[in-house]
């Protein structure tokens, strides 16, 4: 049963937002106690709805006074417990506040609330013949406020970046209930601290995210689309490696590794080869001149590396096709277990066929079933444990193979996360990673601007 909050402080959100948007009973409540996080649950106290940048200000003015926790949540996809509720607190819902309110072409640029889907975005773009890139997997009913919150990345982060590159500004309101809006439309700007910056990959720890404004870019003319498959994964690494060193930056560069191959085949039927230790799927966009010339390039430097086969796109349709090898993997993973629980690591570029293989000697030390998979171009990698969560002892070696391998990426040069955040799940290992200097400061500056902790307590570290 979920810690009831005081009826004062309920009344008050009634009264501020309506009856019909703040949720106090246990049924309602179960959808909004978990995010896309395996094995993590926690009952909230009440659930409001907020559907405007006045109701938000409005309730964390409240949430401040009487000291109540304040999680906000889009639609729940994150992927490392960062919108889990907290005991006796509020989630703070902002999927109704979703509205698309400029598209600026002179600018380039797309103003949107903090609850439009980034889906909702690339089709406002599309339809404007323009192009936002950042494309996480979750696209369809991520949120754009989480999406800054937690920096998300997608496939086509080596050539385009990721959500940072894309905010040229933001409309946050503060844990006291003060509304700021940090930087325009302007391409170039150097007035003070680039404190939107500071808000984006918060996870909302520091404030509310309620209006995002959006760079936009021209589409690209053309595409072209090809898997090629290896018998051994360090031609895949070698590969990837060669295919940079040759000034190609493709928009999309992934990788499967057999375990992944092997599902991915076995639930969407694309007529993969299940006799191959890696896949890569490549694809390269810009002028149609371009385009056929990297595409050529990137064959030649596959079949240089010894790849088994090189499969190119006839056609959009068979493109899509291709690509769904990649798209699918998570959902193709989760169908084996009960449990699936998709983690996510960067090194550097060199050290990727070293970190898989480790990744594999780990998963066999503690008896587990991973697949990898993830965004070879960038050094972001996907290890994804297929186990159950109603077995102890297996979830015990689930850790600490996990923890294993976040040690080698740091010890690597990489990172613990690149693209689903600290939230719960890391905040243990953040230190390790980030040293004293850096933890304290993130702490100094967290306590400045949430001096009584009510904005996603417990989250990324204590205190």
């Amino acid at each position: 049963m979920p810690t009831p909050l005081a009826e004062h402080t309920l009344s008050s959100l009634r009264r501020l937002v309506g009856a019909e948007n703040v949720l106090t009973q246990t049924e309602d409540l179960i959808p909004y106690s978990f995010d896309g996080t395996a094995a993590l649950q926690q009952m909230p106290a009440a659930v409001v709805f907020a559907l405007t940048t006045e109701h938000v200000a409005a309730i964390l003015k409240l949430a401040n006074e009487t000291r109540t926790p304040v999680v906000t949540r889009g639609s729940g996809t994150g992927l490392s417990g960062g919108s889990l509720p907290v005991p006796g607190g509020l989630v703070l819902c902002l999927v109704k506040m979703d509205r698309i309110l400029e598209l600026d072409r002179a600018n380039l640029t797309l103003l949107v609330e903090a609850g439009a889907t980034t889906q909702a975005v690339e089709t406002a773009a599309t339809g404007a013949g323009l192009f936002y890139p950042p494309d996480p997997g979750s696209m369809r009913i991520s949120t754009l406020g989480g999406n800054v919150a937690e920096n998300s990345g997608g496939l086509r982060g080596l050539k385009y970046g990721v959500t940072r590159n894309y905010v040229m500004g933001l409309e946050v309101v503060l844990p006291d209930g003060e509304v700021m809006w940090l930087g325009n439309k302007c391409v170039k700007d150097v007035a003070g601290f680039s404190l939107k910056d500071l808000f984006i990959g918060s996870e909302g720890t520091l404030g509310v995210i309620t209006k995002v404004l959006l760079k936009l870019i021209p589409r690209p003319q053309t595409k072209r689309t090809m898997v090629a498959t290896f018998s051994k994964m360090d031609q895949a690494a070698e590969t990837v490696s060669a295919i940079i060193a040759a000034q190609i930056i493709p928009c999309t560069l992934e990788f499967l590794d057999r375990t992944t191959i092997g599902c991915v085949e076995d639930y969407a039927k694309i007529g993969l080869p299940l006799d191959c230790e890696a896949l890569l799927l490549m694809e390269t966009d810009g002028h149609p001149a371009v385009v056929a010339e990297e595409a050529a390039q990137m064959e030649r430097i596959c079949r240089e590396h010894g790849c088994v086969e090189v499969r190119m796109a006839k056609d959009d349709a068979e493109a899509t096709r291709l690509a769904s090898a990649r798209r699918t993997a998570f959902s193709a993973l989760a169908r084996v277990a009960p449990t699936t629980i998709l983690e996510d690591v960067t090194v550097p570029r060199s050290e990727l066929g070293g970190m898989v293989r480790f990744i594999e000697a780990v998963a066999k030390k503690h008896r587990l079933r991973i697949g990898t998979f993830g965004h070879f171009g960038d050094g972001n990698l996907h290890p994804t444990c297929l186990t159950n969560e109603r077995n102890p002892d297996e979830m015990h070696r689930v850790e600490a193979a996990f923890r294993e391998i976040f040690d080698e990426a740091i010890r690597l040069g990489g990172t613990i996360t690149g693209e689903h955040g600290v939230g719960v799940a890391k905040k243990s290992i953040l230190p390790k990673f980030a040293g004293p200097a850096q933890m304290r400061f993130m702490r100094e500056v967290r306590r400045a601007l949430d001096p009584n902790g009510v904005l996603n307590p417990g989250k990324m570290f204590e205190g």
